[in-house]
């Protein structure tokens, strides 16, 4: 799950994590009105969306606005927000559609000395949480480890014991603080790792983590994402969800119990098991075609469910053929047939549908399809059904 930069701010803050002071808005009076209240000469008002560059983003319909800009007065706090407000604001991330805007961050300014990146992510290698930093703040990590990845510096951590001081000190080190910020850093990076642990995060960005002149630490940005899985030890985090953000058919596919995450392909799939959906899908790019989804309907989905995930496999303009592919271990052939045939009926069918199954009660499941005269394209094995769904395309 993720969450707004305002929102992960706060939650820094409570930690002891040094942030600067914000307030989010939604309408530009709002806006002006939190110039004026955090009391200083300059602030910036943050677009809050959930994707990344949007200091770099520009607004759809008028590409000189970018997502974060710079204000000295309320009247042009109020003025940008007007302009970012109601908009969609296009980034590396989002797609040329962009997303719209809905709120805004008014947040106070400051001096700023240096800009560095500090991150915490879960290390399969280590078996733990990590701490990644670099002295290249500002700048999308990924282009940093591209072009210089001796520029970014590691360090694992006991989710038992946190980033002990020595840990914190080694990193401020390497990243060339002295005086004050070192002492500033370890607070900083000890509180965040101790965030990342408590929360059950999956990932914690600070880009950039600004050092003012006077030594202090600041994050100038902020992302989080949670584990899902996690979430029920969590309510007030579950409650920071904003479904706005998300995408509409993987919301209702949770909704349904359903394993599901759009891509921008035009095969859509239906299958269970995840192991099984990423094969069906590696094999439908062999064969020369695009999946639009991954959906695993797992392997105790009744008719209902199953049902509802052909409803939204349908009610992608872009799916042009559909492929089912089921190994009825747990799950039954039988449930998949039934569930088939009333989608037939209660959603409709306007694209080709090729069917494989395989397990449990196949030659059941088979015969009910049979016997229902659907407009469908069998077939005997997986490659086979690869095959024949990308030609159908």
């Amino acid at each position: 799950m993720k969450i707004h930069e305002y929102q992960a701010k706060a939650i820094l803050g409570q930690a002891g994590v040094a942030v600067p002071r914000g307030m989010a808005v939604e309408d530009p009076a709002a806006a002006g009105e939190a110039f004026t209240e955090l009391g200083g000469e300059l602030a910036v008002v943050k677009a809050q969306i959930h994707a990344g560059g949007r200091g770099k983003g520009t607004i759809l319909d008028n590409p000189q606005q970018h997502g974060v800009q710079l204000v000295h007065s309320a009247e042009e706090a109020a003025a940008v927000a007007e302009r970012l407000l109601g908009h969609q604001l296009v980034t590396l991330q989002t797609g040329p559609e962009g997303r719209p805007v809905r709120r805004v961050l008014v947040e106070e300014g400051c001096s700023i000395d240096r800009e560095l990146y500090l991150g915490v992510v879960v290390d399969r290698a280590s078996a733990g949480p990590v701490l990644i930093a670099s002295g290249q703040g500002g700048m999308n990590i990924e282009e940093v480890a591209a072009e210089t990845p001796e520029l970014i510096f590691s360090e694992p951590f006991s989710p038992d014991a946190g980033v002990r001081s020595f840990q914190a000190r080694k990193l401020a080190w390497k990243l060339g603080l002295s005086g004050p910020a070192v002492r500033s850093a370890e607070k900083f990076t000890r509180a965040l790792g101790r965030v990342f642990v408590e929360r059950d995060c999956s990932m914690v960005e600070i880009n950039p983590l600004v050092v003012t002149p006077d030594g202090r630490l600041l994050a100038l940005d902020a992302k989080m994402t949670f584990d899902d899985n996690a979430l029920f030890r969590h309510p007030d985090l579950a409650e920071l969800r904003d479904l706005a953000e998300e995408e509409p058919a993987e919301v209702r596919a949770a909704e349904a119990g359903l394993s599901y995450v759009k891509l921008d392909g035009s095969i859509g799939c239906l299958v269970n098991g995840a192991g099984l959906a990423m094969s069906t899908m590696d094999l439908i790019k062999l064969h020369g075609g695009e999946p639009a989804n991954f959906l695993d309907v797992g392997g105790g989905a009744n008719v209902e469910q199953v049902t509802e995930a052909f409803s939204i496999l349908l009610g992608d303009p872009s799916v042009r053929a559909v492929l089912v592919n089921i190994f009825g271990g747990i799950m039954q052939c039988t449930t998949i047939a039934e569930a088939l045939t009333t989608a037939y009926k209660t959603v409709g069918f306007n694209v080709p549908l090729v069917v494989r199954l395989e397990g449990t009660e196949v030659e059941a499941g088979r015969k009910i399809l049979a016997e229902a005269h659907l407009d469908i394209t069998t077939a005997e094995n997986l490659t086979d059904a690869a095959k024949k769904v990308v030609a159908a395309v």
